[in-house]
């Protein structure tokens, strides 16, 4: 077991994404983000994933200047971790070899240091395209197993891909637990087999939407996992990540040196939650339980009963630690978990978005009936796992399913594309009947690499009035419609 263990800060990009469907500001951000650099975490992950989206649709931002102030302040790109969807880049379709390259170059040259690059379906050629090109332009390459549970992905399931990662020419592996889907018995086995087969360094990234993520974080710290995503309350826990009070209570008791600054984080903390706060109106009411905490506030008895559970590294002893991480969280009111998510597989910042569609749209009492049919959409679909675009594809399918009455009487566009293979390989086969039902007769599956199909984008002439830079022009190439609305009005363009 390493005597030191680095911790990865998510507050500022997936936990506001988790739990405040990703509406924080760059003016919120840049209150406590000098003080969270401060406090000594190996890294940072503060852009990607739906961060742009949600600058141009939400927040009137532009997500380059927020990346770039972010670069500024903190004087370096080396922590700054960034979310890339592989293929599909930031956004929810697989884009040409073109866009993606020059997309990653000018990250990177905007202040991204880590990129931690994933594919919704594990296939690995939509990531390799990505991680050729950050790895070109000086990037570091964290490449991601997007973890689920099915039939077909099995603990060496997910250490091939893993090994096949590294081949690549990934500098790191990650574990990305997008929907708190590991169990802790299968994240012991997960993580032993991951240390045994990788030589590049690892790290675990678990949601704790189903009350296992903590759990898992102190298994992985256990067995030597070298880097634990965390956040700080009140932006932890719930659909978010491990809590970092929490975190290092159980590192100093496990006898590993954390490096952080204690008073400093808490001392974020109360920033933190004036910034929740304001957050109400995007934050369910769910999870709007949470308090301050401090080290004094955890249960050490408790601590010790879990570590020396987990120190037996036996399944048996891991599922009565289970209860007792529980019962921990509980006692310092972070939000109760949700086991049916064991079920429905829906990730954080998916749950989050879908209360707030759904409540928009008066049909809250729906809820219930849409997690149930989820599972049964993914199963149709070849069991994907469920991360962006994958996630919120099959949970729009399911609510077609379930508002119109009727099993696929709606059939989206983006579903359809599942099922033709135009986002990749599949990881089981897809529904044969309903493949019949939704695509018209001779529309037959991709066999090469999905982005092969696809013409270069950037080698045409743009000649658009709110396109004044290059970044405005793969904004304008990602997003279309959005990007362009944003822009206009950016530039007072009619």
């Amino acid at each position: 077991m390493s005597k030191k263990v680095h911790f990865v800060d998510v507050t500022l990009r997936d936990g506001h994404q988790s739990l405040a469907a990703t509406r924080m500001t760059t003016e919120q951000a840049m209150r406590v983000l000098k003080k969270i650099d401060d406090i000594g975490f190996a890294a940072l992950e503060l852009w990607g994933g739906a961060v742009l989206d949600s600058c141009i649709r939400f927040l009137n931002e532009d997500p380059w200047e927020r990346l770039e102030e972010f670069q500024a302040t903190l004087g370096s790109s080396r922590k700054i971790r960034a979310l890339l969807r592989g293929q599909n880049l930031f956004g929810y379709q697989p884009y040409p070899d073109d866009l993606v390259i020059s997309f990653t170059r000018q990250a990177i040259e905007s202040g991204v240091g880590i990129m931690r690059i994933f594919d919704a379906l594990n296939d690995v050629r939509n990531l390799q395209t990505a991680i050729l090109a950050t790895r070109a332009f000086g990037g570091v390459v964290e490449a991601a197993l997007s973890y689920t549970t099915s039939p077909v992905h099995t603990t060496d399931y997910f250490v091939n891909f893993a090994m096949q990662l590294e081949r690549e020419g990934a500098h790191q592996i990650a574990i990305k637990d997008m929907a708190g889907l590991l169990y802790p018995t299968d994240a012991l086995d997960l993580c032993k087999k991951l240390k045994q087969h990788i030589t590049v360094p690892i790290t675990i990234h678990s949601h704790t939407t189903t009350g296992v993520g903590s759990l898992n974080a102190v298994i992985a710290m256990h067995e030597g996992i070298d880097f634990i995503d965390t956040a700080i309350t009140p932006f932890s826990e719930g659909t978010s990540h491990p809590p970092i009070e929490v975190m290092v209570v159980f590192a100093e008791e496990m006898g590993l040196d954390h490096g952080l600054d204690k008073e400093l984080i808490l001392e974020v903390q109360k920033q933190l939650f004036q910034i929740f706060a304001e957050l109400g109106n995007s934050i369910p009411d769910n999870v709007k339980t949470y308090r301050p905490v401090t080290y004094s506030d955890v249960d050490r008895k408790k601590v010790h009963a879990i570590i020396n559970l987990v120190a037996k590294s036996d399944p048996v002893a891991i599922e009565k630690a289970i209860p007792l991480m529980r019962d921990l969280l509980k006692s310092l009111s972070y939000p109760d978990y949700d086991d049916k998510i064991f079920e429905a597989q829906v990730p954080g910042g998916m749950l989050s978005n879908l209360y707030n569609q759904l409540k928009g749209m008066g049909k809250l009492d729906m809820m219930d009936s849409i997690m149930e049919e989820i599972p049964r959409v993914r199963k149709d679909a070849g069991y994907v796992p469920l991360v962006t675009p994958t996630s919120q594809i099959v949970g729009s399918q399911a609510a077609f399913n379930v508002i119109s009455g009727g099993r696929y009487n709606i059939v989206s566009d983006e579903f359809k594309m599942i099922l033709k293979g135009e986002f990749g390989r599949t990881p089981g086969p897809v529904n044969e009947e309903i493949v019949h039902k939704v695509l018209r007769a001779g529309e037959e599956p991709l066999h090469y690499r999905p982005s092969s199909y696809l013409k270069p984008v950037l080698e045409d002439t743009y000649d658009l009035p709110f396109v004044k830079t290059h970044k405005d022009l793969l904004l304008h190439l990602l997003f279309k419609q959005q990007a362009d609305n944003f822009l206009k009005k950016r530039y007072g363009v009619t």
